[in-house]
């Protein structure tokens, strides 16, 4: 009387294998797609303009170190050092790498150039 006959579900009426698997990935490929638009791209971007703006340092301009200290470039060779004057008299070695921002940029000065 109160007992029912259970029935075990027929596996032919549920949906396929693999556009099951679809829809169960598709959260993630979504997620990975805002991520590579919002975070990853922009990182990108701003890793190539702080690279462009490194290499592009000359002799002349102003530039502000990752430690705060600003100087005027005296010597800037195609290696890694810069040869920053950071009072008059006292120069410094930088890694150019640690410049943080160049705050004037100035035309190279040419010693060589009769008075």
């Amino acid at each position: 009387m109160f007992v029912t006959p259970a029935y075990a579900q027929d596996a032919v009426g549920a949906p396929g294998g693999m556009a099951d698997v679809f829809i169960q990935l598709m959260p993630i490929a979504l997620l990975v797609l805002i991520f590579w638009l919002l975070i990853f791209r922009p990182q990108q971007k701003r890793l190539k303009a702080q690279q462009a703006m490194l290499s592009a340092i000359r002799r002349g301009d102003t530039v502000v170190t990752t430690g705060g200290i600003v100087g005027k470039v005296t010597k800037a060779a195609e290696g890694e050092d810069l040869e920053v004057e950071i009072a008059q008299g006292i120069k410094v070695k930088v890694v150019r790498g640690m410049v943080a921002d160049v705050r004037t940029k100035s035309e190279p000065v040419n010693d060589n150039k009769p008075a």
